[in-house]
């Protein structure tokens, strides 16, 4: 049975307008509008779900060239902030989800991440390297409030002097200023905030759940008094749409702390690509076909490139435009510094059951 759910209703505080069937079932299932519902009569509530994700481990490695860490950790699985734009989208495939709706409305935490985090540190294979927080999904979202896995792991890492870098784009992070600041004055701690856009209307439908752009550059403020280094990762840029907004995001973010910056362009990979585009044709129609044209242009004619080091920048002149007035704009307002690196010699390794206490 082949089916398309309907497009032209979003449902009120979530990103995507769509709920398209797992690309790895065997059927697709269709809505179809009776004639019930009004056209200007918003969607039913779409309630978030939790369930446990029996993971048993808990830091992932990358050996990506292009990604700048070697190790992470994903205390969450999907992402309440609904953001519409979000590359980890088609990942919700593998657990049988829809990488629409269901990625941010039904989520999995994992309740023993301060303890597997401690048991692989202990490992006498580890090699301690920085471990990024917000690699996938934001490490500080709604359900953290409740759960507060990241307080427990950053708790941990802490105890082991172990370096961490977040990225969020929450105000959540403020919570832990007290363990990321003693981190930061031994090295161990950085932050990035992730700022797509200052308009609030255009952010409140692109990241529905996450913080105003206001309150983040409020959150940047506080970190960077609190001692802690904190840059700010324009992203995504979306061509047309916040593109404009590259200089005055960085002027934004450097006048109230951050010492560095970042940007990735767009990036549209499988099931994204029909989310955004459907978002698109429902929040800005007059718009939409001028974005995905534009698009197109900084990825060789094509919507997505997965090649290495393109895939976060683009290619042709559009995407080196970008590049020039993101790398003059750094350059303007101080951005354009070096990020320090953080302390991986001070790492205490913990002790294993049965291991003898030191002496001295």
């Amino acid at each position: 049975m082949k089916n398309r759910h309907r497009t032209s209703t979003p449902h009120r505080g979530r990103g995507a307008t769509a709920n398209p069937t797992c690309r790895f079932n065997a059927n697709e299932r269709e809505a179809v509008d009776d004639g019930w519902q009004r056209d200007d009569e918003d969607a039913p509530p779409l309630r978030t779900t939790v369930t446990i994700d029996a993971t048993r481990s808990i830091i992932a490695r990358n050996d990506s060239p292009d990604v700048p860490f070697a190790q992470s950790i994903n205390p969450y699985r999907g992402c309440e902030h609904g953001c519409v734009y979000c590359f980890a989208r088609p990942t919700h495939a593998y657990l049988g989800l829809s990488p629409g709706l269901d990625f941010e409305s039904r989520l999995l935490v994992k309740p023993d991440a301060a303890r597997l985090l401690r048991t692989e540190l202990a490992r006498p294979s580890y090699r301690c390297r920085p471990i990024a927080l917000g690699t996938n999904t934001d490490p500080y979202q709604p359900i953290e409030r409740h759960h507060r896995l990241v307080r427990d792991i950053l708790e941990v890492l802490w105890e082991h002097r172990h370096p961490v870098s977040i990225v969020t784009k929450s105000a959540l992070v403020e919570r832990d200023l007290d363990v990321l600041g003693e981190m930061a004055g031994a090295g161990l701690a950085q932050v990035m905030i992730s700022v797509t856009t200052l308009d609030r209307t255009l952010a409140r439908r692109l990241e529905p759940r996450a913080a105003a752009p206001q309150r983040r550059l409020q959150t940047i403020e506080r970190i960077a008094a609190a001692g802690v280094p904190v840059g700010v990762l324009v992203a995504p840029v979306i061509p047309v749409l916040t593109e404009p907004e590259l200089e005055t995001i960085l002027q934004a973010c450097a006048a109230v702390g951050a010492n560095s910056a970042g940007y990735i362009l767009l990036r549209l990979p499988l099931e994204v690509r029909g989310l955004f585009a459907d978002w698109l044709r429902v929040h800005v129609p007059l718009t939409a076909d001028h974005v995905m044209s534009r698009m197109r242009d900084t990825r060789g004619g094509r919507e997505y490139d997965n090649g290495f080091f393109s895939r976060m920048t683009g290619s042709g002149d559009s995407a080196q435009l970008i590049a020039q007035r993101f790398s003059l704009a750094c350059k303007r307002h101080g951005l354009d510094g070096p990020r320090g690196t953080l302390n991986t010699d001070a790492f205490r390794v913990p002790l294993r059951s049965g291991t003898q206490l030191n002496l001295l």
